[in-house]
């Protein structure tokens, strides 16, 4: 024997109704022998509360909602059902409306609705609901007649929440399914008192109905048919990428019910669990997928963490002080004061100094609950033994579950490591000694965050997500984005990261999109979008997001976005970036960056400041890190300037070659940008400070190349013909350093704690001597590299090369938090 059940969304229209029937058809053509429990349609349940609350509040519009129920019925039945089975479900239908119409009449009339008579309301939903069901199943040529479960769940008097007399109960199901081989269709949710009087079994009612009639008839197998693929690894609303769960324990199952999945409760576990019967939950609406076994037997793949699951919203409760120290009865009094309120406690916990003992309960409880233990612990608390109750609200508890948890060491550091990297704070933990689950209280606001962090870090054969941020999606932008799209599936297959890019903004737009902006129509969402880019707006609603594994990139030079790096990285948003200002600019800044992300265990990376997608920053970090001394560091560090100077030899005009620098793009618009130094100063204060100096802007010696009147032309135009008066002056440097077999480089230098930039003349035993095009070249000498300097040589400027670098940052990133 099989019992099924059907929630409300399973039942919800007549289609999905005809659903049903089409399952339980092929259920009968197996041979297969079962009972089914049937909720009311969806909606109906809230519908008739409602209905009955707007009765005794003396509101007319009561009625209604009454007509709307009545004809949801009458017409769920007329689409269903032909003669003969219409008319009698028509005559059926009527009948209890009329006694409803005359409840709600009465309940208007004395203007209340005890807790009595909303149970016999509430009947209603199923009553019908089974009622309808069962004749169309009738239609359908199976053998099948409506069962009232009043005739065969009998409770106690506590309406709203009965208590079922289990043995009575038992009895009465066998009794009755021994004496018919007919499929009975059951009402859920509802029962019967001593009397007669209707009942009905709280929240997760029908399940429990369901798991009743399994334990009363030692079934094989209890089935719940929902609307989702069994239990999932988490809340699929809260967390995209959730799959289903295969098989679990009880008790793994009870631990998940208990800390929010919706699919099963508790109580409908108990007597399934008790006798051991398995249970399946089942998708109504694709009833081919397997679903998840529930039962008394392991897992043989031994999973640790079966899933991930939350409770929402919750108030965090503390009681401290001295006086609670090796005190027998502490814990005794402050919960038998709670239970005494009739206040549940979710979770308990106290640290060994037993200093002090927390608790978390719903949050419209919490005053209660602390007037309560003030009460309890006033002479302790007037005597200074121990403080006022503490109480912290919007809390929410985020528990992890596994029956093997507890075979596999460091289960604990890489839930801590998860959130932690995610700056998500925990405010107390607590885990039994079965190891079943380790629960976490945290901020409300972090609750997605983290079940979407914590998912990542425990299901490494699903493809872990980072989530971008751009501001900046001009050429380097731009070329990023492409890069991105194109790499997409090579990074899932084989690296299993996807990176999901959810903000982007150029100076005067901005887009968000938390599922993941289309990377094929960017620049038309983006330049549809009605949101104006103010970049202290996008820093907050990417604050506000509030998405794990977050990465912010920043493609442009300007100085006002990077004020805001430290607000980022405080938010625990790694970064990677281009933009030289924040890490050139003044020497504490850089540092408290620096410090901002090593507290919060993010990572700020910014090795495309230096050379664009040349391995410069890391490669000196690793000198270092590994123990080696940095000597000396000389470099050609503009890719304009090594143009300039690797194209200029004897013969040729240097103000030609500035020109012909301007007119490719290598320079800005104004040479002199390039040819005064100040970039390559900015790149030369970073590489000094990496090694540990605290250099400034100031510190640097610049040797002016241009003649001052070039330097102090007041247009471009104007320089240019200044510059082609300087030509004569050029000339005489090329060719006195062609003489002496050398050539002319802006070199950029670092030894000795003295940083200085300025034309140099070298030969050809120098590396610079073999630069050509607009190449950059960094050498390094140090302990280790003293008689042949490390060189690093390439590319040091092109949208291509840059945006690679920072992909490759971000995929660094990725790794890291994942």
């Amino acid at each position: 024997m099989k019992v099924l059940k059907f929630g409300g969304s399973s039942v919800g229209t007549p289609d999905r109704i005809r659903g049903i029937v089409d399952i339980l058809k092929d259920y009968s053509g197996r041979g297969d022998r079962f009972t089914v429990v049937f909720s009311a349609f969806g909606g109906v349940t809230d519908s008739l509360i409602n209905m009955s609350g707007l009765a005794a509040k003396g509101d007319e519009s009561y009625y209604e909602h009454f007509l709307a129920f009545s004809k949801r019925h009458l017409d769920a039945a007329r689409n269903l059902l032909q003669e003969p089975y219409l008319g009698e479900v028509l005559e059926g239908l009527e009948n209890n409306h009329e006694v409803l119409k005359n409840l709600l009449y009465g309940i208007f009339l004395v203007r209340e609705a005890s807790t009595r008579t909303m149970d016999y309301v509430i009947s209603f939903g199923e009553r019908n609901s089974a009622f309808i069901i069962a004749h169309a199943l009738q239609q359908a040529g199976l053998n099948a007649a409506y069962l009232d479960a009043r005739k065969i769940i009998l409770t106690d008097k506590n309406f709203g929440n009965a208590k079922v007399d289990l043995a009575l109960t038992y009895e009465k199901i066998k009794s009755l399914y021994s004496q018919t081989n007919v499929i009975q269709i059951v009402t859920g949710f509802i029962a019967a008192a001593k009397g007669g009087l209707t009942t009905t079994l709280g929240r997760g009612g029908s399940d429990y109905t369901a798991a009743l009639i399994a334990a009363g008839l030692d079934a094989d197998l209890l089935e719940i048919w929902t609307d989702v693929d069994g239990v999932l690894t988490a809340d699929p609303r809260r967390v995209k990428k959730a799959f289903s769960i295969p098989v679990m324990t009880y008790a793994e199952a009870m631990e998940m019910s208990h800390f929010g999945a919706k699919v099963i409760y508790p109580p409908t576990i108990q007597p399934v669990l008790a006798k051991k019967i398995p249970m399946w939950i089942k998708n109504t609406f694709n009833p081919s997928h397997p679903g998840t076994l529930v039962s008394d037997k392991e897992d043989e793949s031994r999973t640790p963490v079966k899933g991930i699951s939350s409770i929402g919203n919750i108030s965090l409760l503390t009681l401290q002080g001295s006086g609670l120290f090796g005190v027998p009865g502490i814990a005794a009094r402050l919960f038998g004061s709670l239970a005494s309120a009739g206040i549940n406690v979710i979770l308990i916990t106290q640290g060994s100094s037993e200093h002090s003992i927390s608790f978390a309960i719903q949050p419209d409880k919490a005053i209660k609950a602390r007037k309560q233990v003030e009460k309890e612990f006033e002479y302790e608390i007037q005597s200074g033994l121990v403080d006022s109750v503490r109480m912290e609200a919007e809390l929410s508890v985020v528990a992890i579950i596994g029956e093997h948890m507890r075979y596999l060491p460091g289960i604990s550091g890489r839930l801590f490591q998860a959130l932690g990297q995610n700056g998500i704070n925990v405010v107390a933990i607590a885990q039994g000694s079965s190891e079943l689950n380790i629960s976490v209280v945290i901020n409300r606001a972090d609750e997605s965050k983290a079940l979407n962090a914590l998912h990542e870090a425990f299901f490494l054969s699903d493809t872990s997500v980072v989530n971008l941020f751009m501001v900046g999606v001009g050429l380097i932008g731009g070329t990023l984005l492409k890069q991105i799209k194109a790499q997409a599936d090579f990074l899932k297959k084989e690296h299993s990261l996807e990176v999901k890019v959810v903000g982007l903004a150029n100076s005067k737009k901005m887009l968000f999109n938390d599922n993941g902006i289309d990377l094929d129509n960017w620049r038309e969402n983006l330049s549809e979008s009605v949101e104006v880019m103010k970049i202290d707006n996008y820093v907050e609603k990417m604050k506000s997001m509030n998405l794990s594994s977050s990465i912010f990139v920043d493609n442009t030079a300007n100085e006002k976005i990077a004020e805001h790096y430290d607000e980022i990285l405080d938010a625990s948003i790694s970064i990677s970036t281009p933009n030289k200002i924040a890490t050139s600019s003044a020497y504490a800044q850089y540092l408290k960056l620096k410090k901002t992300a090593k507290k919060r265990g993010i990572l700020f990376l910014y090795e495309t400041n230096v050379g664009a997608g040349l391995p410069v920053i890391s490669t000196l970090n690793d000198l270092i890190i590994s123990g080696d001394q940095i000597l000396k560091i000389e470099a050609v560090l503009s890719g304009s300037l090594s143009f300039i100077f690797n194209t200029f030899k004897p013969g040729v005009s240097f103000s030609a070659i500035v020109e012909e620098a301007q007119r490719l793009g290598f320079t800005e618009p104004d040479p002199r940008v390039d040819l005064n130094g100040i970039d390559v100063r900015r790149k030369l204060i970073i590489l000094a400070r990496e090694t540990g100096l605290p250099l400034e802007a100031d510190n640097v010696q610049i040797q002016a190349v241009l003649p001052d009147a070039c330097r102090n032309a007041p247009t471009v135009e104007e320089f240019f013909s200044e510059l082609k008066q300087a030509d004569f002056y050029f000339n005489k440097l090329v060719e006195a350093a062609s003489v002496a077999g050398k050539v002319l480089r802006m070199v950029a230098s670092l030894e000795n704690g003295v940083a200085s930039i300025g034309l140099q003349s070298v030969d050809a035993s120098h590396p610079f001597y073999q630069l050509s095009g607009s190449d950059n070249m960094i050498v390094f000498t140090s302990e280790r590299y003293k008689d042949r300097p490390l060189v690093v040589r390439g590319p040091g400027a092109g949208a291509e090369v840059t945006a690679a670098g920072i992909f490759s940052e971000i995929i660094r990133i990725g790794n890291y938090l994942n």
